[in-house]
């Protein structure tokens, strides 16, 4: 008989990701939890993309109900957009008054590379060399993980990530000033060359750099350095928006700095393809200028209500203050934790993403990494790894995940550890 696997390896390729040693066949998921096709009950610890939790009930009927009413897109007026583009707006500071509604994160930073392009004349783009901000063509241009079929283009900058273990210039203390001077030699390169620079890109949380801890303020004097060359700040709220990080609705707030453009994605919606570009107005109206875009599917009335629904549930079951707390005792938990197993290095977090960075013989352990994952897995608990070489143990679950959830997840990892050391 055919298995799945061997099904997916001829559809769809044979190198499409999965997950774990054994990956997971899903059937379904409610809450911070999902069942395998043979019947078992996996703690999910990895996925922020159902932010309010697997087939919240709430976003499932806006969804079924706008669907049996009316689904279009953006070319006829209708208020379902609006309605969630004024609630949305209404979670930002800083003049970000204007949205542009998309159906991926990728979308949403090939969108904001272009209107940063477009309101500066300027073609130069800079990142981290740790990062990841999407797929199409011109993302793919920052992404750390393969260098693109030609080698990056000249126009695109990557600079030293800052990192918790192996901070930028060698200490935590002068990390800023070290990743500053990365930024500034960036920019004087891309104005020798003549490209100029349109836009600094970061996920102000640097989720996929390994989410290292940094104070706020810490991107100040690179702020300026950017915007004395006349470049914009791209803020790749992907994955620490929508109040994960329990102190702040978005990483931004948390750092303290205004950006000229914020891109939303992944649980925008609890699954449905929803992603967005916030900016100023006249960013977006230079944008528009510049480029005749459109899009068939971003803003659709369903894809709209649903996002609303989310919207509404954080709100209204309070789950930011859920990140806060549940975090912050799940933080607690590992800290005594790496207490008693000295491969734990470092163990950080805001909110419902965090995680414990494991080091052996004074190096990144890497292969121990790979193995709990797989080791947890086996015992029922999903999460995954991060970090430079991936050598950090991610946690970001549902925004509904409890202090009991977290109970059985450092338990598991206690035991875990003792498995495979």
């Amino acid at each position: 008989m055919t298995t799945a696997i061997e099904r997916r390896t001829r559809l769809l390729g044979p190198h499409m990701t999965t997950f774990y040693r054994d990956p997971v066949h899903v059937a379904r998921g409610e809450g911070v939890w999902l069942w395998g096709t043979d019947g078992r009950q996996y703690l999910d610890c990895y996925n922020n993309v159902p932010h309010v939790g697997h087939c919240h009930p709430r976003v499932v009927d806006a969804i079924c109900t706008q669907a049996r009413t009316l689904n279009t897109h953006t070319r006829y007026v209708h208020d379902m957009i609006l309605d969630y583009g004024e609630a949305l707006i209404a979670k930002f500071g800083h003049d970000l008054t204007s949205m542009l509604m998309v159906c991926s994160g990728s979308e949403a930073n090939d969108v904001a590379l272009r209107m940063a392009q477009a309101a500066t004349g300027k073609i130069g783009i800079i990142g981290t060399d740790n990062t990841y901000h999407g797929n199409t063509t011109a993302v793919s241009q920052l992404n750390s993980s393969k260098v693109p079929v030609g080698g990056y283009q000249t126009h695109v900058r990557q600079v030293p990530s800052p990192d918790t273990m192996v901070p930028v210039g060698g200490s935590r203390e002068g990390q800023a000033e070290a990743f500053a001077k990365g930024v500034e030699q960036a920019v004087a390169e891309l104005e020798e060359s003549g490209h100029g620079v349109s836009a600094l890109i970061v996920c102000p949380y640097f989720a996929n750099e390994g989410f290292p801890t940094l104070e706020t303020g810490f991107l100040d004097r690179v702020i300026d350095v950017v915007r004395k060359a006349g470049g914009l700040i791209i803020a790749d709220e992907v994955q620490p928006g929508f109040g994960r990080i329990g102190s702040h609705w978005w990483g931004h707030d948390k750092l303290g700095f205004s950006p000229d453009i914020v891109t939303l994605g992944k649980p925008m919606a609890n699954g449905h393809p929803v992603a967005a570009v916030v900016t100023r107005h006249e960013i977006l109206t230079s944008f528009q200028e510049a480029f005749k875009y459109f899009n068939t599917f971003g803003g659709n009335p369903v894809s709209a209500a649903a996002a609303m629904a989310v919207l509404n549930v954080i709100d209204d079951e309070n789950l930011a203050d859920n990140a806060r707390d549940v975090g912050a005792y799940a933080v607690e938990l590992l800290s005594e934790l790496a207490t008693r197993h000295d491969v734990i290095a470092n163990v950080r977090g805001s909110g419902l993403f965090f995680g414990a960075e494991l080091w052996r013989d004074g190096k990144p352990a890497t292969d121990l990494c790979a193995a709990m994952v797989d080791e947890m897995r086996e015992r029922g608990v999903l999460l995954h790894s991060v970090g430079r070489y991936s050598q950090t143990l991610k946690v970001r679950p549902p925004c509904v995940f409890s202090h009991e959830n977290a109970d059985q997840l450092v338990q598991v990892m206690d035991d875990a550890l003792g498995a495979v050391k």
